[in-house]
């Protein structure tokens, strides 16, 4: 009997299997607005079987994207689009959930394929903001350092972007605070030099986090599960670790966070990370004695590779990125593999066996 293919409840949401899509950023949007190529994409993976579509960072303002092409929700009039997608991936009977997201320092870049380089005002960039003004690495801009007003801002961003996720019809939001972009600059020391009430102690640099959570489950309601991603490790001597993530996580646990996906890395450009297959499920196992549901995620590739992080307890579900971009199909592959017999798209029956 397989434990991947079991279900799973969060709240009033049953997934119906452990496999999930990680958000991944597919920088086709004019404006954040969706387009043909996010239904298709989403669209096929909803297909695929898997029991959890987490779409990709949506900006939760303009000058929250990682590049101009970047996915957004800071407008009501991206919440049309979204629910089209949505209400697809619901009838396919995957759970559609958004990644909430500002890219801090780490914003106003050009696309992967075109160099993923800092760009200018002149190019199309923008002034961008962080806890300090300290620059991701020579090539970016030094950021603006928030303001207390700039902070209150950014919580009512969440919590509006959190609303139109509702509007839309997601049934999973999750916050991103990982990948060196604002939240995760926030909690690391290499990034948060601030010395009011949000920087310096360990307290302190979880604060903004504690508060976007709490401002987001104003407007997200509590029979929907809440999640959020996090950097467990920075990587780097000095920076964030797998004890701070522990501590946190069990801060997150008693304000209405239901499960914490737990990657690494990103707010160093030089880090020396020891990729390799499921080289971050240790995180997910640690945190996970905290009693709160994790997510691993990290170079998993393969239906019995997945099936023993399930079986072995190192998390409760598992989120596919490269794999899913290779394997739109992987679940229903996964389950032929582990011998489990799941329903198939009925368009699609033909080529089941």
């Amino acid at each position: 009997m397989s434990l991947l293919f079991s279900p799973l409840k969060i709240r009033e949401v049953e997934f119906k299997n452990r496999i999930g899509v990680s958000p991944m950023c597919q920088y086709s949007s004019d404006n954040g607005y969706v387009n043909d190529w996010h239904l298709v994409h989403l669209g096929s993976r909803a297909v695929g079987g898997a029991g959890l579509i987490l779409v990709e960072a949506a900006a939760i303002a303009p000058e929250g994207r990682i590049t101009p092409k970047d996915l957004g929700i800071w407008s009501d009039d991206h919440v049309p689009g979204l629910k089209r997608i949505v209400d697809f991936m619901h009838v396919q009977g995957s759970v559609a959930g958004i990644q909430l997201a500002h890219a801090g320092r780490k914003a106003s870049t050009s696309e992967p394929w075109n160099g993923g380089s800092f760009i200018q005002g002149q190019e199309g960039g923008w002034q961008t903001i962080a806890p300090s003004a300290v620059p991701f690495s020579e090539g970016h801009g030094t950021p603006q350092a928030l303001s207390s007003g700039d902070i209150e801002r950014i919580k009512i961003e969440f919590q509006n972007a959190a609303k139109r996720a509702l509007d839309a019809g997601f049934k999973v939001v999750e916050i991103h605070a990982a990948h060196g972009y604002l939240l995760h600059e926030f909690l690391s020391p290499l990034s948060n030099l601030r010395t009011d009430e949000y920087g310096g102690s360990f307290e302190n640099r979880i604060r903004m986090l504690l508060e976007v959570v709490e401002a987001v489950r104003i407007t997200w309601p509590g029979h929907l599960p809440l999640f959020v991603r996090i950097s467990a490790t920075d990587w780097v001597e000095g920076g964030w670790t797998k004890e701070d993530s522990i501590a946190l996580s069990e801060i997150l646990k008693t304000k209405s966070v239901d499960l914490i996906d737990c990657s690494t890395g990103g707010n160093v450009p030089k880090a020396n990370i020891p990729a390799g297959p499921g080289y971050q499920v240790e995180f997910s196992e640690a945190v996970k004695q905290t009693g709160i549901l994790t997510a691993a995620v990290g170079i998993i590739t393969s239906p019995e590779q997945a099936e023993a992080i399930i079986a072995e307890g190192k998390g409760d579900m598992v989120l596919l990125a490269r794999q899913m971009l290779r394997d739109p199909y992987f679940p229903l592959h996964a389950a032929k593999a582990l011998g489990v017999d799941v329903p198939w798209p009925v368009q699609y029956e033909r080529a089941k066996r």
